[in-house]
């Protein structure tokens, strides 16, 4: 059994990610949603979500859409309480939902998501995302991890200009070594 982290214990080493493998993932995370759910719709929780939302709609040959649900728009500190910001897609409105994100450890986004969609009328709502890293259970997962995800669409920003590491995880890729 795969202990539990608690949000005072540091992740277990850096998971970095190559797009052959999200790839995979997200096109093992289908199967899976398609398996035992069948949404009308895929809503991708952006920034990051949208990535496989859109890549998991593509696969099932669903619509797709996007709702804003983020940290770093509110406030300056890390750490900051997650907000959605605008609404929900009006189309969910009487329609199954499958809610994509691309990481979930203590579920504060996702649960802020799931509301804002019910809240548009979805007549269900189910959750998957890639990678499960903390107590909160999706619906849906690719693979759980205990590491910190460092993805190949976020690994890098662009800085005046240039294409830089993305300093949210200098400090775990300086630990990996």
């Amino acid at each position: 059994m795969t202990p539990r982290r608690t949000a005072v214990e540091p992740s277990q080493g850096v998971f970095i990610v190559e797009w052959p493998l999200f790839g995979e993932l997200s096109r093992s995370l289908a199967l899976k949603v398609a398996r035992a759910y069948d949404p009308d719709v895929v809503v991708g929780i952006a920034n990051a979500g949208v990535v496989p939302g859109a890549v998991i709609a593509a696969i099932l040959d669903r619509e797709f859409h996007s709702i804003l649900v983020s940290r770093r728009h509110r406030a300056e500190h890390v750490r900051a309480t997650p907000a959605v910001f605008g609404q929900a897609p009006p189309e969910v409105r009487g329609r199954r939902v499958l809610l994509v994100d691309e990481t979930c450890e203590s579920g504060e986004t996702m649960r802020l998501a799931v509301s804002a969609v019910v809240n548009a009328g979805a007549a269900e709502v189910k959750t998957a995302v890639a990678f499960k890293t903390g107590d909160y259970a999706p619906d849906f997962h690719a693979i759980a991890t205990l590491s910190t995800v460092v993805l190949p669409w976020d690994r890098e920003v662009l800085v005046e200009g240039e294409l830089v590491p993305n300093p949210r995880y200098a400090a775990a890729l300086e630990q990996q070594g």
